[in-house]
């Protein structure tokens, strides 16, 4: 058999390996065992696609005719099988997230979520062959719009649908991750944020002070800014303000969480405390929530700062995390639901990792489409609340 395909064949099943038994034990290891091999699990259909078409080229080159060859051909089939494990843990994504959404929102949410059952199965299908998040030509990103005094760390970028802009979009605001120390405004998230842009929202990716000028709370004030700029320039690109939905990744997911769970604080917004920093719900992939290194006695951890106004979550953790434990979500969610009256959605993942929001994979996909049922019940419930009990707005940020 071909060299090429020998190192092909080992590297996909040491990556399918790591997958199906990942270490957890050392975090070294651990941590390192995950980005070796997080693309084959978010990419299992893609990597088992090359592997069986590199077994077609390797044996139209080189016919099986020795002990070596066979037992790389055995080597191959128990990769596919562990591929195709991946494959199916993945497409178990869909109805962990319809009973999530069950449990949470009862059964009426299927008469108001987007979307055909045959346009979910073609989104599935096209994801096992076409993963990567590109722009559609549909949809328009403004890039780098400075929200706040941080410099190139208080940017953002908006994502809107191309055309005149039509008021009453609703907005998203996404946080990325990256341990608070590194991290980009352009990596996480893209397929959701480019999925609800086509659909007429406003999406907002931003950045955030890291390291040490990220200390807390001066990340968390960073994201309140980012609100803040949200309802500023919400008639620039047709946004509706009064609809302000975060979300976060890893980190991001803990200044997504601490955002929705500390609404108007001044601690939190120095030099705007009379802006209003509410949201209507708050989305957490994969999120860290514990506390952290701050700069001062300010509560740092959304488990803490959760109480009786708790807006809905929607919770999203995979259960082969290594770099953050599902059981830290556990805790989270129970906390959530503990203390507060809104619905808590929570998602957890069969066969998920972190970062599982990197790609159009089919694990993803259904995640997105858990998030737009999610967003269509949150938008339908304030259209059904009365006037007099919304939230009277606080002033805008300057």
């Amino acid at each position: 058999m071909p060299g090429w395909y020998l190192q092909l064949v080992a590297i996909i099943a040491v990556d399918t390996g790591l997958v199906l038994w990942p270490p957890r034990r050392p975090r070294g290891l651990a941590a390192a065992a995950f980005f070796v091999s997080h693309l084959v699990n978010e990419l299992s259909g893609v990597a088992l696609g090359t592997l069986l078409g590199a077994t077609v080229l390797a044996l139209i080159a080189d016919p099986l005719a020795s002990a070596g060859g066979a037992a790389i051909l055995a080597l191959m089939t128990f990769t596919a099988l562990g591929l195709l494990k991946i494959v199916r843990r993945g497409l178990l994504a869909g109805p962990v997230v319809e009973t999530a959404l069950d449990e949470a929102l009862g059964r009426g949410w299927r008469s108001i979520a987007g979307g055909s059952a045959r346009s979910r199965r073609r989104r599935l299908a096209r994801s096992l062959v076409a993963p990567l998040p590109v722009l559609p030509l549909n949809v328009q990103r403004v890039k780098n719009v400075t929200y706040g005094p941080g410099g190139r760390r208080n940017r953002l970028d908006v994502y809107r649908r191309r055309g005149p802009a039509v008021a009453g979009a609703p907005v998203l605001i996404h946080f990325h991750g990256g341990h608070f120390e590194i991290g980009r405004k352009s990596r996480e998230c893209r397929p959701l944020l480019h999925r609800l842009a086509r659909q007429g929202w406003v999406c907002v990716s931003a950045t955030y002070r890291l390291g040490a000028a990220g200390r807390f709370p001066n990340s968390l004030i960073d994201a309140n800014r980012v609100i803040c700029w949200a309802r500023s320039h919400a008639a620039e690109y047709g946004a509706d303000p009064s609809v302000v939905i975060v979300a976060g990744s890893s980190a991001g997911a803990h200044l997504a969480a601490m955002a929705a769970l500390t609404p108007n604080d001044p601690a939190f917004q120095p030099g705007f405390e009379h802006a209003d920093t509410a949201v209507s719900a708050a989305i957490c992939l994969y999120g860290y929530y514990g506390e952290r290194d701050s700069v001062g006695p300010l509560p740092s951890s959304p488990g803490v700062c959760a109480d009786c106004n708790v807006p809905p979550f929607l919770v999203a953790h995979g259960d082969n995390d290594v770099l953050i434990p599902k059981a830290q979500a556990d805790q989270f969610v129970h906390r959530l639901r503990t203390c507060g009256k809104s619905p808590v959605v929570y998602v957890p993942l069969p066969g998920a990792g972190h970062s599982f929001d990197l790609f159009h994979s089919p694990r993803f996909e259904q995640v997105i489409y858990g998030v737009e049922a999610f967003t269509a019940w949150v938008r339908l419930r304030r259209d059904e609340t009365p006037d007099d009990e919304h939230p009277v707005p606080h002033a805008l940020c300057s």
